[in-house]
């Protein structure tokens, strides 16, 4: 078996490769290109196993070679560094610990999603942006009214209806801001559409379908929430316990203990950020859907810590959506599920 370590870059790969026994056999640079790939990985021995840090070109890299390696793997970044840090530092020398680490399976491997799951995950991380240059839009057009001394109802400015009455009949309104306010304006309107065409697209989408329409039976789960989960999540069933994916969703904090000392640090940074972000949100909301949700909001809140309480209602979500993958099933109340048992 020959195992061969990949450092990619935008526009260079430096491989390593290495036998069994740790010889280097063949080691050097290619073209971060399809053709250069293809021509390269023909030249390599068989069999082989390669290994690649996670970056934001190594999805492509990974689909390419995995039919030309008997397995193929992706680092994690930061628990890579950890291991192979050195004093000398350079791309032949990354390629070299990475082979290395393979060999010796201490490579710190991260999940890498379908390439169906990433598609679609792409898609919605870019309605994502499209949902923040909206919201920069809509502060915008909030700080030119200020700017200018225009007095203006909050709540119903971006309806459609009070924006144009705004415009016609109120004579605050200067002639220098009238052209960056339609702009800002049409621009708002326009991603709205791109909002909904995405989010539709994905709704409709054959592989999500059912597992959107379970998902969304757990209280307080709407639309962008099971399909952040499902597109996020990916695989459910990587995750052994209800806490491996609470701690994924990076609703637990850090840990530093030392002897008998043990220190609760705040949110660890280590997490996906996108499905946090949606989790928090949504957990905001659910105690008014949910009995349950409730009562362990109200239980946190007694402690007097409005966030912890938010944070504890987001794990109670993340358990029930977990339970709802690993049995197929719709989700069902407490309540219920005990009149069917005593049924």
């Amino acid at each position: 078996m020959y195992f061969i370590g990949l450092d990619v870059h935008k526009k260079t790969i430096s491989y390593c490769v290495k036998d069994a026994a740790g010889h280097v056999y063949q080691e050097g640079k290619i073209g971060s290109t399809r053709r250069e790939l293809e021509e390269w990985i023909r030249t390599m021995p068989q069999p082989r196993t390669i290994a690649t840090e996670a970056t934001i070109v190594t999805g492509w890299i990974y689909d390419h070679l995995l039919p030309h390696a008997e397995k193929m793997k992706v680092a994690h970044p930061l628990m890579l560094r950890a291991i192979a840090a050195a004093k000398k530092k350079n791309d032949r020398i990354d390629a070299g610990k990475i082979a290395d680490c393979l060999r010796c399976d201490f490579l710190p491997e991260c999940h890498m999603a379908s390439t169906e799951i990433r598609d679609r995950r792409r898609t919605l991380r870019y309605r994502s942006l499209v949902i923040r240059q909206m919201v920069q839009m809509k502060n915008r057009v909030s700080g030119l009214l200020m700017e200018t001394g225009v007095s203006y109802n909050k709540q119903r400015l971006h309806k459609v209806g009070y924006f144009a009455e705004l415009m016609t009949a109120n004579e605050d309104v200067q002639e220098s801001i009238r052209p960056l306010l339609k702009l800002s304006r049409d621009l708002i309107r326009r991603s709205q559409k791109l909002d909904y065409a995405l989010v539709s697209s994905l709704e409709r989408d054959p592989l999500l379908k059912e597992r959107l329409r379970r998902l969304r039976t757990v209280p307080g789960v709407g639309p962008i929430t099971a399909l952040t989960w499902a597109l996020e999540i990916g695989d459910f069933t990587r995750f052994l316990s209800i806490k491996q994916a609470i701690s994924y969703c990076g609703l637990c904090g850090d840990e530093k203990s030392s002897a008998e000392k043990v220190m609760r640090m705040p949110i660890s940074k280590q997490r996906n950020k996108h499905i946090q972000r949606v989790l928090i949100e949504a957990a905001k909301l659910a105690p008014r859907q949910s009995p349950e949700l409730a009562v362990i909001r109200a239980r946190e809140l007694e402690r007097g810590n409005p966030n912890r309480a938010t944070l504890a209602v987001a794990r109670k979500m993340v358990s029930y959506m977990l339970a709802v993958e690993r049995r197929n099933q719709d989700f069902v109340p407490a309540e219920e599920f005990g009149r069917r048992a005593a049924a």
